[in-house]
């Protein structure tokens, strides 16, 4: 009788008995590339979970998750707002509090009824308890946040429904004799801003602040409106190892003086994990608070999130943008501009500027696309964003080989399996063969020429993969000859 195993369940050098053995040989492992669009932010709110990662795809979740827009520079929704608007779509939002906030409560009917969540939003909430015969029905509702009915015969029924909401409004407690009226909450605070400590947070059992976006496949971060430079190489660090191109910002109205020696006494030069935009802020016209002066991080992190990763923020569109404290239109309806000894100042220090014009034309844009290396082979944008992506995807991928006998087999399985997305990468334009050559850009290697017989019998296995990037075109030059004495010559190509 025929018999079904899984392939490798089964010693084929030791059957015995005669028969049909079918062995289930899984497929070859595909490795498909992770996400590189989702931004993590970090941010005051007015309402929602503090340290915990929520999950954001448009406006409408910001406000249920995290209440109304706020007019402040750490505020988390009006990060996201702008981020949207550059293309951005798909977020993970982590709320941080200095401790202060407090929640909204209220007294209906002898019950104690308290938000859910601090901060002032929960001011906004009004519950109303009322009856259709014997059947009470509480009714907590808030214009932004959205609204949640329970009913019941006593106030225990009532309670245990609210209390075991898994999107809870409201917790309510005690209660006397049930009868229909309304109160709205208040005392609900925002409390004060944040420290840096509560933006870094901490990394253990319990992860607090840019921590918690741990695990979240991220790969771009921003704590919104954080200035302290003292973070910045650990928003580096945790960049780095966790495969998160983190932005950050100086402080508002800052000097090019005084942000080239920050950024030369904060030890991130030598690192590609970190963005360091200049502390010249953007004036943004809020839909919900008016005109706001902004960190220029969340319109740096919108526009690399929705581009593809071997593409750089330099000289790409910003929309939203109506002005900033250094350059762009100003009053008189002239254009204030930062000259080409400012750039080089900020750009060789490692940091980059939102400015108007752009190399393109009349618009907002980055103008080096640069991280804060000053290294050239890795201080693009790409660079970090491939180099991310690659490593991430590999590492998300590559695992199901651990454990596995060692022979020629796993040696051509491990390189098909990179061989496959790099193809693909190809296919895809991540990745393009050398100019004027037929050569592919990159190369594999998995066999015995890296896998010595006592590394093997040790259990170890090499792979050693090359990728060339794409180069991007920064500076370029454009030779002019003209004159009545100029002689033309044309040939293939020119004309």
């Amino acid at each position: 009788m025929a018999r079904i195993y899984q392939s490798g369940a089964l010693n084929t050098s030791a059957l015995t008995v005669p028969d049909l053995y079918v062995q289930i040989v899984q497929p070859q492992t595909v490795l498909n590339g992770v996400v590189s669009d989702r931004i993590g932010i970090v941010g005051t709110a007015s309402w929602g979970p503090v340290n915990e990662p929520i999950v954001i795809g448009t406006m409408g979740d910001v406000l249920a998750a995290f209440g109304a827009k706020q007019a402040q520079a750490t505020d988390l929704g009006t990060a996201v707002n702008i981020a949207i608007l550059q293309g951005a779509a798909d977020f993970r939002g982590v709320r941080v509090t200095d401790g202060t906030d407090t929640a909204a409560k209220g007294t209906l009917a002898g019950a104690t009824i308290t938000a859910a969540y601090t901060g002032a939003s929960g001011n906004g909430i009004v519950a109303t308890l009322s009856a259709v015969g014997a059947i009470y029905t509480l009714t907590v509702a808030h214009p932004v946040i959205g609204s949640r009915s329970y009913a019941g015969t006593t106030w225990a029924g009532i309670i245990a429904l609210a209390n075991a909401d898994a999107s809870p409004m409201v917790v309510v407690s005690g209660g006397a004799a049930l009868s229909a009226g309304a109160v709205t909450l208040s005392g609900g605070a925002n409390g004060g801003a944040p420290a840096t400590t509560a933006f870094v947070g901490t990394d253990g059992t319990t992860r607090t602040g840019m921590y918690a976006l741990r695990g979240t496949g991220c790969s771009v971060g921003i704590l919104a409106g954080l200035t302290d430079s003292a973070s910045w190489s650990v928003q580096q660090a945790f960049g780095a190892g966790e495969g998160v191109y983190m932005i950050a910002c100086g402080p508002s109205g800052d000097s090019i003086s005084n942000a080239t020696a920050t950024i030369g006494n904060a030890g991130v030069s030598s690192g590609y994990s970190l963005k360091v935009m200049f502390g010249d802020w953007l004036w943004w016209q809020d839909d919900t608070n008016g005109l706001m002066l902004v960190p220029p991080q969340a319109f740096a992190a919108g526009e690399i999130a929705s581009l593809s990763p071997e593409q750089s923020s330099l000289n790409k569109p910003l929309t939203g943008i109506v002005g900033s404290q250094k350059a762009g239109q100003s009053a008189s309806g002239g254009s204030l501009t930062y000259s080409s000894a400012e750039l080089t100042a900020l750009i060789q220090a490692g940091i980059d500027v939102i400015s108007y014009p752009a190399p393109g034309g009349a618009y907002w844009a980055c103008r080096s696309g640069h991280n804060c290396s000053t290294r050239a082979a890795v201080w693009s944008d790409s660079y970090t964003r491939m180099t991310n992506y690659l490593a991430e995807t590999l590492a998300g991928g590559m695992g199901v080989y651990v454990g596995q006998a060692i022979n020629t087999t796993l040696f051509g399985n491990i390189r098909a399996s990179i061989l496959g997305l790099l193809s693909n990468m190809l296919g895809q334009g991540l990745l393009a063969r050398t100019i004027d050559t037929a050569a592919l850009p990159y190369t594999v290697v998995c066999d015995a020429t890296n896998n010595t017989q006592a590394r093997i019998a040790e259990g170890y296995v090499q792979c050693d993969v090359s990728v060339q990037y794409q180069g991007i075109n920064e500076k370029f030059v454009v030779n002019l000859q003209g004159g009545a004495s100029v002689s033309i010559t044309t040939s293939s190509g020119s004309v």
